[in-house]
């Protein structure tokens, strides 16, 4: 990608079926966390003493990773081997993010490494399900 590929994206850039599935996809992510993860899903774990093997650690992470994906790829996705190429980078600053944890004062934790690469893993299956490679009908196949 050139830096007038970048433009003429910009300048072409249009609302289409798959932008809003993706942006619909991230945005949920969002506003589970905001309304049901963070004030009441973590707090009954933690005050019960639920063993729900780190989810409610992770969660943050899980759900981030699914937002940052999907908004992204929303946003800057041109087609689809950018947005694969975009889930695998976008997953990997995020990982990457958490390794340079210390560097800001706060520890590694490494269920967050963990949730942040199998989050983007389920992040690429997802898109590739909900966004199938399409045949090029035009292409006619002679023998």
């Amino acid at each position: 990608m050139t830096i007038k590929d970048l433009r003429e994206g910009i300048q072409n850039w249009k609302f289409t079926r798959e932008r809003i599935i993706n942006l619909t996809i991230g945005l949920t992510a969002v506003l589970i966390y905001e309304f049901l993860a963070r004030p009441i899903y973590r707090p009954y774990i933690y005050k019960n003493n639920i063993n729900d093997f780190h989810l409610a650690d992770t969660i943050g992470n899980s759900l981030g990773t699914i937002a940052t994906v999907f908004v992204l790829i929303a946003l800057f996705g041109q087609g689809r081997i950018q947005n694969i190429f975009l889930i695998k980078t976008i997953t990997i600053s995020v990982a990457l993010y958490e390794i340079a944890h210390p560097l800001l004062g706060k520890p590694i934790d490494l269920w967050d490494i963990a949730a942040t690469l199998l989050t983007g893993g389920l992040c690429l299956v997802l898109y590739r399900l909900i966004h199938p490679n399409t045949v090029n009908k035009e292409r006619l196949i002679i023998k």
